[in-house]
């Protein structure tokens, strides 16, 4: 304040008297000298501004470019991720497709070779004898697999032990191997004795048909056995094989060839739902390895104890085959390979993929074997076996509904109602809003009621 006030002399002009005045009494010019420096730099430097409004400009675009990089790469990584689902997807797929194929192809070609070998050596018995007798090198295929796919490689000695767990904690012993063993291989060899008997009278389509009801006979063992859930479903489908076998039996006017045809197709599918049922009643579920392991025993079980049985058949005349050198040793390898193919693929494919599948590999042999018949043998399919097939498969199928299958038809009922309801509240939503929208716009609100 000293310094703005400015001492005159008398009777002189002092100018600057009145501005300093001012300047001191002003409060906004204490305010506009505090600020004059900064503006004074500002209007000399304008490069330090723009300085650093690049520099920020410079770190803001930085990270959005590193968001923009993170957004991308999560992007290619979820991008990936899809691809490889699909992947995996369509691959497992073409295995489960290639499985039901194998399967089918299987068991087609096992029936088909067996009437071929009809035409020049008409001894079932020895074709089921010298088929089962292969079923021995199971086991020796499935201990490969193990050497050639495990990590921690066994010993034959400790593998066989350890798959000997499905006879007992001891293994398999004398006692057991003749206990358990030898009822479960004559139900083996009855149930394809009587396959073979039955392609003897019958057309291969009309006994893979007649043989897919062993899937209703297993139901209702398990179900009075075993005290199984039951399943009106399953019931309808054993009434409709029965209806099925029942119409097969009468396409030919209940006699000749055809009904005896029928009662052996039928005795086979029996005695496989047997072996089926006693299997889980005595021996439970085993893996691979205890299937394989379990097979093999039967074959060698076979080899031992039945091979008398078509010794004795030859010197009674029942099966007397021509001398040794014409026999067509070629189609017997042939049926006892696709026999032993097919073995292999229902053991491997209930533990690979789902059992499902093997069933519909299985009754898909029935249209394969049609397929053949018409083809080759130029077969006609009268109306009524055609419809007794038809209703065989379509029981069969049923069959294969699991037990929760009305449960998650209801949840999926639900789901579905639930799905429209939504959607026409949704609706309703939208077109509310449509009508306050359009009301407006002509100068009215409409409400509406509740």
């Amino acid at each position: 304040s000293r310094s703005s006030v400015i001492q005159c002399k008398p009777g002189g002009n002092c100018p600057s008297t009145h501005r300093g005045m001012t300047r001191q009494l002003s409060p906004l010019s204490v305010a506009e000298d505090s600020a004059a420096p900064i503006l004074e730099l500002q209007n000399r430097s304008p490069s330090g501004i723009y300085r650093h409004s690049r520099v920020e400009r410079q770190s803001r675009s930085g990270e959005e470019g590193t968001q923009t990089h993170a957004e991308s790469s999560s992007q290619e990584a979820e991008g990936q991720t899809r691809c490889q689902s699909c992947t995996s997807t369509v691959l497992k797929l073409i295995w489960r497709f290639l499985i039901i194929l194998s399967v089918s192809s299987s068991w087609v070609g096992t029936t088909q070779f067996v009437k071929i070998t009809y035409e020049t050596f008409d001894c079932p018995f020895f074709i089921t004898w010298f088929s089962t007798n292969w079923n021995i090198m199971i086991f020796p295929i499935y201990y490969s697999g193990h050497l050639a796919t495990a990590q921690e490689k066994q010993s034959p000695i400790k593998k066989f032990r350890e798959c000997s767990r499905i006879f007992g904690e001891d293994g398999l012993t004398l006692k057991l191997f003749l206990k358990r063993t030898a009822p479960f291989s004559i139900l083996w060899t009855l149930t394809n004795y009587l396959y073979l008997l039955a392609l003897k009278k019958l057309t291969a389509t009309d006994v893979s048909a007649l043989f897919c009801c062993n899937k209703a006979f297993v139901f209702l063992l398990s179900w009075i056995v075993l005290k199984d859930r039951f399943m009106g479903a399953r019931i309808v489908a054993a009434i409709m094989a029965i209806t099925g076998i029942v119409m097969m039996a009468y396409a030919d006017g209940f006699q000749g060839d055809s009904i005896i045809g029928v009662a052996y197709a039928v005795g086979s599918a029996s005695t496989s739902a047997l072996y089926k049922v006693l299997f889980k009643m005595f021996l439970g579920s085993a893996n691979f390895g205890e299937a394989a392991h379990f097979v093999s025993t039967l074959g060698f079980f076979n080899f031992i104890f039945i091979s008398v049985t078509p010794v004795i058949l030859y010197f009674t005349k029942v099966e007397y085959w021509s001398p040794f050198p014409a026999v067509p040793w070629g189609y017997l390898c042939g049926v006892a390979g696709l026999w032993l193919a097919f073995n292999i693929l229902v053991n491997v494919g209930v533990v690979l993929t789902y059992p499902i599948l093997i069933s519909i590999g299985t009754v898909l042999s029935v249209p394969g074997n049609a397929a053949v018949d018409l083809l080759k043998h130029k077969m006609i399919f009268s109306v009524v076996r055609l419809g007794a097939t038809i209703i065989i498969c379509i029981g069969f199928l049923l069959m294969l509904l699991p037990e929760e299958w009305d449960e998650i038809t209801l949840r999926f009922i639900n789901s579905l109602k639930e799905k429209k309801s939504e959607d026409h509240a949704d609706d309703i939503t939208d077109s509310s809003v449509h009508t306050r929208s359009r009301s407006r716009a002509n100068g009215t609100v409409s409400i509406p009621l509740a």
